[in-house]
């Protein structure tokens, strides 16, 4: 990354629509292939395929034309069975269905238009070669159609999976009290949408107040959690005086939750999490901190700093090994300045030499008009650091303080 200059708004588009490789293609023309960047039925245009994917979607084609072109240029009683029969079994899940039936209609007409001018299609050998791949393009039509419906059935889970997301982790509004607030969450786990991440924004009588967590554990169990917090989270920042209350109405949610637990997560359960009040009237921000990584605080002339807690403290829902009071810590938040808090996702991607990413090093020098940027640029920055292979979720929450200024551009009607 440079030094100095100011990203444009936009300029790295979170990854969205389908994935590369999905093992179920909209029917297409032709043998199924479809055209690459046309809209589907069902959303926005299909991502273009990669070199190795293109060369997979032509491999049955590849195979007739390799095995006929054998069977041509080699002695009456050479056969090319085995690639006459790979061919259908190969396209049978990356092609539609009608992709499918004509590529084993075609073998079956290469075959028998060959035996034929061999004159071997009267042999016992050849007759049964002609059955069996026959009986192949078949089944392939079959296996086809068992694809297609797990494929239909994998739509729907994830359709679920992604109402879900949105009603236990919901976005926030893009602007709140006057604050710019974006979020973003990436999943470890392949065509996951939700782990054991949080994060959450509520306005209130007292500022601004925001949380971000990473609960311990993974599934359905860490997905409860998250629940509870947030549910937690959004009362506490309504009804408590100070942000250091909402930490010990935290906490006590937890410890319930706990009772409810079974096995080794009624022991061991827990959520690192920092909070943050953002004041009225005052350009301050509060940090409760419970063992989670620090904040970081971008300024507009590109220079950044980290907020660590001056007294380390344990995560949430771990009262039971020891109290310590929870101290807000206070520090200047000046306008045109960005609050990103993240969770360890980030800071522990690594490398393939196994380094881990450094937001600090990545970002400094670096100014955003938006904190929809920067999640942007550093979303995709961290999938380049760890080749696209995160080993944990990830969430990333930005709020930036507009100016004095565009505060006021921003309420003219």
């Amino acid at each position: 990354m440079g030094s100095g200059d100011v990203e444009d708004e936009g300029a790295y588009a979170r990854a969205g629509g389908r994935l590369p490789g999905d093992p179920v293609p909209d029917p297409g023309l032709g043998l199924g292939l479809g055209d690459e960047g046309q809209p589907t039925p069902s959303g926005p245009p299909r991502p273009r395929r990669t070199p190795w994917q293109m060369f997979v979607h032509a491999l049955p084609v590849l195979l007739i034309a390799v095995a006929i072109l054998y069977d041509v240029l080699t002695p009456r009683y050479f056969t090319a069975g085995p690639l006459y029969t790979a061919a259908p079994l190969i396209a049978a899940p990356i092609y539609s269905r009608r992709g499918t039936a004509l590529t084993g209609a075609a073998v079956v007409a290469a075959v028998v238009t060959l035996q034929i001018g061999k004159g071997v299609i009267h042999y016992v050998d050849s007759l049964t070669e002609l059955i069996t791949i026959a009986t192949v393009a078949v089944l392939a039509v079959l296996v086809n159609g068992l694809v297609r419906r797990t494929g239909e059935r994998l739509v729907s889970v994830r359709e679920i999976a992604e109402a879900a997301q949105r009603a236990v982790l919901p976005e926030p509004a893009e602007r709140i009290a006057g604050f710019e607030i974006a979020a973003c969450y990436e999943a470890a786990q392949a065509d996951a949408f939700i782990g054991g991440d949080l994060y959450a924004v509520q306005d209130s009588a007292r500022g601004v107040r925001i949380i971000v967590g990473d609960v311990r554990g993974k599934g359905m169990g860490a997905v409860a959690a998250v629940a509870v917090v947030i549910g937690a989270f959004r009362e506490a920042a309504e009804q408590e005086a100070t942000l250091e209350a909402v930490a010990q109405r935290l906490e006590r949610a937890l410890a319930r939750e706990g009772t409810r637990r079974e096995g080794l997560d009624a022991f061991e359960g827990f959520t690192t999490a920092v909070l943050a009040e953002l004041p009225h009237g005052t350009e301050t921000v509060r940090i409760v901190n419970r063992g989670h990584p620090p904040p970081l605080l971008l300024y507009p002339d590109g220079t950044l700093s980290a907020l660590p807690a001056r007294e380390s403290a344990l995560p949430l829902g771990m009262g039971e090994l020891g109290v310590w009071p929870d101290r807000a810590e206070e520090a200047p938040f000046p306008g045109g300045a960005t609050l990103l808090l993240y969770t360890d996702g980030l800071s522990e991607a690594r490398d393939a030499r196994g380094e881990f990413y450094d937001p600090l090093a990545r970002l400094a020098g670096r100014a955003f008009r938006h904190p929809a940027t920067l999640l942007d640029l550093l979303a995709e920055d961290v999938r380049r650091h760890s080749g696209g292979g995160m080993a944990d979720d990830m969430a990333l929450l930005a709020v930036r303080r507009p100016r004095r200024g565009e505060q006021d551009h921003c309420h003219e009607p």
